[in-house]
């Protein structure tokens, strides 16, 4: 997918790329290798899927971080600066949890319903805070931000989008 620069300021091309995402993820296949990291293209999907549902409260994490650092960190929602490539999510320490789907059809399925729920909550209750494991608790505007720049950098880490973001 080309088309989406990364910024993550443009309420509008945050929105685009959530909505774009089944165009981005259709020529994902089962087979194909991460240019970095060691998730299959089926645990990528699935995990974003999770990030989504913990954005609307259909699942729940805790956030280990120091409110005074969370604060300090949030900062990064707001800046230029792409996600790290072999970031570690503190909620994931213990490794990605088993797959819940048959297959990755099912899983880009799943993953389309969850960012559409997303998308109505944002215009429905953008006020709603639900933890992020890193930032604690954030409104509808601020997962949108963290979930731009999540799905951005899985998008590169697959080779599905072309863009000046998430290259470092």
């Amino acid at each position: 997918m080309t088309g989406i620069a990364f910024d993550v300021n443009d309420a509008g091309l945050r929105a685009a790329l959530l909505r774009r995402l089944p165009e981005a993820l259709a020529g994902l296949r089962e087979d194909a290798q991460p240019a970095w990291g060691a998730m299959t293209a089926q645990q990528m999907v699935e995990h974003l899927a999770w990030v989504f549902e913990v954005s609307i409260g259909e699942a729940s994490v805790e956030c280990s971080v120091p409110e005074a650092r969370r604060e300090r960190w949030k900062a990064f929602l707001s800046d230029a600066t792409p996600m790290l490539r072999e970031f570690r999510n503190p909620a994931l320490v213990a490794g990605l949890p088993p797959l819940r789907h048959a297959g990755l059809a099912e899983a880009k399925a799943a993953l389309s319903r969850v960012v559409d729920r997303f998308l109505d909550q944002c215009r429905t209750a953008p006020k709603a805070a639900h933890v992020h494991p890193t930032f604690g608790p954030l409104v509808a505007e601020e997962w949108s931000r963290s979930h731009f720049k999540h799905v951005y950098h899985h998008l590169q880490q697959f080779g599905l989008l072309e863009g000046d973001g998430g290259v470092g």
